[in-house]
């Protein structure tokens, strides 16, 4: 076990908050680092038997697989080992797109099983400028793939959507008016320039984020209990997702444009949370990367910084399994803290990204979450994490272990994804010839 009150208060003098930046937080929670109560965070490399795991192999065959059951039994949920069935239709194979710089493919994955059915869309933009197959970035996304970039020719997604009236979005159906409403978050072109494509589905193909007791999306293929309702160790949304990104996996297996082994995953927010747990249950995954992902994702539960698992319990229910629900106010009994989701990934790249203003998600609790997975990166030949200390602001840490805090609030950025690229650039390598992006922004 690990003794932590975040170091020692001398080195809080990285602190990120004004009286202007705490009032724009959800009031009643701790924004400051002297605030914060001691912990004892769970070491990923003692063993059930209360032994130090020394060798790889002991990691790989035994102790990984010992910490991904207390996830899904604790955290995330058991999603079904069994799959529905699965078909896919290529609804569109576009020459010519984003000006002739890239190629555009529309694919419905169908899902069915007995009486319930399921359609999820993925869109795909291969580069033209080179040669396949490609390496990808793949992420959900939050209001539909009309809502990533102008295109018209992206088809309008019919599932459920969170209404937002400044997105033409009022009966929970996505309108032609949300085309390109998040293309801030999705620089589509830059990601074909570097040499990657981009594969994207909308989240709430595979699940609606609204708690209605697991009676819609992909819940329903799999009910196989009486009372129609999830034990308390049953998976909840979040690994909905993260099964829906296997799934999209599954078809970039089977498309020639794709290098199926340079497939990096990438979520923003809850999404972040999902990126993370997609990456530690499916090992396909070359590369994960988390943004702002907060409580549930990257930052540490035992902080008690910004959101907490209460909090996050009881707004969002649909998230998680039930018994995540007996850490509420209760996180020291947690058998897994986020480090140890993190180090799952391992050996594999990972890149948690943090923002200056976005204290509810807890910057330095990712960081900390990081630093905590690195004894189990260097177990298995990484650098792990290149640094002891939190860096400054736009001075990103790309070791195995990736990490950067920018200013601003919680979203996705340019500098957000030209770190992306660079981190992939390093790890994935899709044109080597090319230099890496210098934009500061």
């Amino acid at each position: 076990m690990m003794l932590v009150h975040a170091f020692s208060l001398c080195l809080f003098t990285f602190i990120l908050l004004s009286c202007a930046i705490v009032t724009a937080q959800p009031q009643g929670f701790i924004y400051d680092e002297a605030d914060v109560p001691d912990y004892t965070l769970p070491d990923p490399l003692i063993s059930p038997k209360g032994k130090r795991i020394q060798k790889p192999q002991t990691w790989i065959k035994q102790q990984r697989s010992y910490i991904l059951d207390l996830f899904r039994e604790h955290v995330y949920g058991k999603t079904p080992s069994t799959l529905p069935r699965v078909e896919y239709e290529l609804l569109e194979k576009g020459k010519n797109a984003l000006n002739g710089s890239a190629r555009r493919k529309q694919i419905a994955i169908r899902f069915s099983k007995d009486n319930h059915h399921l359609t999820a869309l993925l869109l795909i933009y291969l580069p033209k400028r080179q040669a396949g197959p490609h390496p990808v970035f793949v992420g959900l996304n939050f209001y539909g793939n009309q809502s990533i970039h102008p295109d018209s020719a992206i088809r309008i997604s019919d599932s459920w959507v969170r209404n937002n009236p400044d997105y033409g979005i009022t009966d929970n159906r996505a309108t032609p008016s949300s085309r390109g409403v998040r293309q801030s978050r999705w620089p589509v072109e830059e990601i074909i320039n570097r040499g990657y494509a981009l594969a994207t589905m909308y989240y709430g193909d595979i699940d609606p984020d609204y708690d209605d007791g697991f009676q819609n999306g992909i819940h329903p293929l799999y009910h196989s209990w009486q009372q129609n309702q999830p034990d308390s160790s049953t998976w909840g949304s979040v690994s909905a997702w993260a099964w829906g990104l296997s799934r999209i996996m599954d078809y970039l297996i089977t498309d020639s444009d794709i290098d199926s082994g340079r497939v990096a995953v990438m979520g923003h927010s809850r999404l972040g949370k999902t990126a993370l747990w997609a990456g530690a249950r499916d090992e396909r995954f070359a590369l994960v990367i988390s943004n702002n992902s907060g409580c549930g994702g990257a930052a540490l539960s035992r902080r008690h910084f910004g959101e907490t698992v209460k909090r996050i319990n009881n707004h969002f229910p649909h998230w998680f399994c039930d018994r995540f629900n007996r850490y509420n106010d209760n996180e020291e009994s947690l058998p897994v803290d986020q480090h140890m989701l993190i180090a799952l990934i391992a050996p594999r790249p990972v890149y948690i990204a943090s923002a200056k203003e976005d204290l509810w998600a807890d910057p330095r609790g990712k960081f900390l979450a990081a630093l905590h997975a690195d004894p189990v990166y260097k177990l298995l030949g990484t650098n792990g994490l290149a640094t002891d200390n939190m860096p400054p602001l736009k001075q990103p840490i790309m070791s195995t272990i990736g990490y950067h805090i920018r200013p601003g609030k919680h979203d996705v950025t340019k500098y957000d994804w030209n770190r992306f690229m660079d981190f992939a650039d390093m790890h994935l390598n899709p044109n080597p010839s090319e230099k890496k992006s210098n934009d500061k922004i």
